[in-house]
């Protein structure tokens, strides 16, 4: 790909691209529901640490990195902007976690979080599922939405990197969501459409975040920050968790490390 013939590009035209690119991926994912009914409680645990891990390494290498690193250019105490924008972004998701009305997989009707409703079961289970995506839409479109203040060449390939580390958890994460929508009792063809409309806001969430900083560009490494504390908010209060149910623990571990290691040589090899 050559990279430098996108310099000239758009960053919002840019971060659409990206997220629906990853939203496709999430789609492609979903559709394994048609060749599988079910998915091994193994596996299941697997493809959700590994999503886990590639979110913890895209926190660092792809947003809390950059963050320090641009807070030292422009003369900033480099802790500032990367602590306060991630203690921010913790903060939002924990808000919307407590008031968006949603249920987990797995989880009886009388679980669901957030506000009280009368809302279908199908509803909540995509609601909860669409927590997961908001940061990853967010963190693509900061990202690229980063070319406004520099359009260099290591900016945009730490954009791309980025943005294909989210579509590659985003795969088998939208196959840990069809799949078990239609052991809830869906059609296949239900649980292929809900599964990937909840990646549909993936590029709403990434032409919002790069249009933010392209209107306020002094606060890009906050929005930076911002989308790495939501993604390991994200990480710890769902993924983990789902992750390690049942006795086989060790897999989802296991899917960790390769996620992360994954990622991470994604970022150092291309970024």
């Amino acid at each position: 790909m050559n990279f430098e013939r996108l310099l000239d590009a758009n960053p919002v035209a840019l971060a659409l691209y990206a997220t629906l690119f990853t939203w496709g991926l999430t789609a492609l994912g979903s559709g394994m529901v048609f060749f599988f009914k079910s998915i091994n409680p193994k596996v299941l645990n697997s493809m959700l640490g590994f999503a886990a891990g590639v979110m913890i390494a895209a926190s660092f290498w792809s947003l809390l990195k950059p963050a320090i690193e641009m807070a030292e250019e422009n003369g900033v105490t480099p802790w500032v902007p990367a602590v306060v924008g991630f203690l921010a972004g913790g903060g939002f998701l924990f808000l919307v976690d407590r008031l968006m009305p949603h249920l987990h997989l797995g989880f009886p009707t009388q679980s669901a979080e957030g506000i009280k409703t009368s809302w279908q079961r199908s509803i909540l289970l995509v609601l909860a599922i669409t927590l997961h995506n908001i940061p990853e839409g967010l963190a693509v479109g900061v990202a690229f939405g980063a070319l406004a203040r520099n359009a260099d060449i290591g900016v945009l390939t730490g954009a791309v990197v980025l943005a294909m580390g989210i579509g590659l958890q985003n795969f088998p994460e939208g196959a840990a969501v069809s799949i078990p929508l239609r052991r809830e009792g869906f059609s296949r063809l239900k649980a292929f459409t809900y599964g990937q409309l909840s990646g549909l806001v993936e590029p709403i969430a990434g032409v919002l975040g790069a249009l933010l900083v392209l209107l306020v560009t002094p606060l890009l490494p906050y929005a930076l920050s911002f989308a790495a504390g939501a993604m390991i908010y994200v990480v710890v209060e769902e993924l983990i968790p789902e992750a390690q149910r049942g006795d086989q623990t060790d897999l989802s571990t296991v899917g960790a490390m390769l996620g992360f290691a994954a990622m991470m040589l994604l970022d150092v090899a291309l970024g």
